[in-house]
């Protein structure tokens, strides 16, 4: 029986002994002599098994880990709960209900909604950016650093049309980002996204950047004004508002899991974007969005002649190509200066426009309240219309 023992245990050796039996720090031989009744006996001047040396960290590192370890402990998790108002009273008024459970029951008019999400910190003193998604509808989040410590968050602003958000916590010599320029990037360079998905802390993905300038319609929400990164980094629920880097570990966007059907393509908002939203909501509270009060649509020749065919329409359209004006809100700037209906943009602010999100864009970085020139095809002839772009309305 010791024989065969010993026959296995140098099988072992020469298999895989090189971390001893099952990882055991010593090796226990024993004599081909000893019989059953004869105990083991374990030498006491061998020396430790030698296991292989082990290769230096830094050594390992590929410029992902590189960007992970430099930015991750400044990657924070949100976590956020509010109350939220239902049709469950409504349900339950239903006379089903009042025949089984008579006037006693109870009926629930709101409910608590807990989300999860990603932000990151700017500052050593405890400003973070995230998104506006994440924290909409609460005042004050959880606030969890990558080693464990929970802050309490307050929300200073939150800007829905660019889905950008500012969280303030109380502490001091934070980690922080670097931040780098998304207006450098090009398709194919690397991208690395930092988040908290489905409430896993610290999630490094990588990918490349798809592409850049998606816009808001494009990317399926028109209510937005933002020209977003695309990228192919997994970007998941409890992403939002994590950094998205590049290759040197600069923060290049806000990661946001805008759409819940967008299975492989994930999107950011620009850095600069977010920056130039979050000084005004850390100096007046709000983000102001320069507005005209015009609906338009992009023209093309199939556009057109559909147009031209719709008797409720009000107007002939006469070109094939440009921004036509399809409405004008009452009591907007736009009205004020004079737009009408089945004009067509050509300039906005001196620049050529083709294409009703390069009207938007343009507005957008304009001032509000400042003289704006917009040069218009009205009846076949060039119009310059001066108008005073307003705030964008609340409602």
């Amino acid at each position: 029986m010791r024989i065969k023992q010993l026959i296995v245990y140098v099988a072992l050796l020469i298999l895989g002994g090189s971390a001893g039996v099952w990882g055991s720090r010593y090796w226990t031989q024993t004599s081909q002599e000893q019989t059953s009744q004869t105990p083991t006996v374990v030498p006491t001047n061998l020396k430790p098994f030698p296991f292989p040396p082990k290769s230096s960290s830094k050594a390992n590192l590929n410029f992902i880990a590189e960007a992970a370890q430099k930015v991750g402990p400044a990657v924070v998790r949100i976590d956020a709960t509010r109350e939220v108002s239902n049709q469950m009273g409504e349900t339950f008024e239903h006379p089903f209900f009042r025949r089984f459970f008579g006037n006693d029951l109870p009926i629930p008019k709101e409910h608590i909604e807990r989300g999860t999400g990603s932000g990151f910190i700017l500052t050593p003193d405890g400003q973070l950016l995230t998104n506006a998604h994440v924290v909409d509808g609460t005042k004050e989040v959880k606030v969890t650093l990558k080693d464990g410590q929970v802050y309490d968050g307050k929300v200073l602003g939150t800007d829905p049309m660019t889905d950008v958000a500012v969280v303030k916590i109380e502490a001091q010599d934070l980690p922080t980002v670097a931040i780098g320029s998304a207006e450098q990037l090009n398709p194919g360079e690397w991208a690395i996204a930092i988040g908290n998905p489905l409430g896993l802390d610290n999630t490094v993905t990588v990918g490349i950047i798809s592409a850049l300038g998606r816009s808001s319609t494009e990317v399926g929400v028109p209510d937005k004004r933002v020209r977003f990164i695309q990228t192919d980094a997994a970007i998941n629920p409890g992403n939002s508002g994590g950094p998205l880097l590049n290759a040197q570990g600069q923060v290049i966007g806000i990661n946001t899991a805008i759409r819940a059907d967008a299975q492989g393509l994930g999107f950011a908002i620009p850095i600069e974007t977010a920056q130039r939203v979050a000084n005004q909501l850390l100096t007046n509270g709000k983000a102001a969005h320069p507005y005209l009060g015009i609906h338009m649509i992009t023209l093309n020749p199939e556009l057109s002649k559909e147009l031209n065919q719709d008797p409720q329409l009000g107007f002939k359209v006469s070109n094939n190509e440009g921004v036509l004006v399809v409405r004008v809100v009452d009591d907007s700037p736009a009205q004020k200066a004079g737009f009408k209906p089945g004009d067509i943009i050509l300039k906005v602010g001196g620049k050529p426009v083709s294409k009703a999100v390069e009207v938007q864009e343009e507005v957008e970085v304009s001032s509000i309240g400042e003289t704006l020139a917009v040069e218009v095809i009205r009846n076949g002839k060039s119009k310059t219309l001066k108008v005073l772009p307003g705030s964008f309305p609340d409602n």
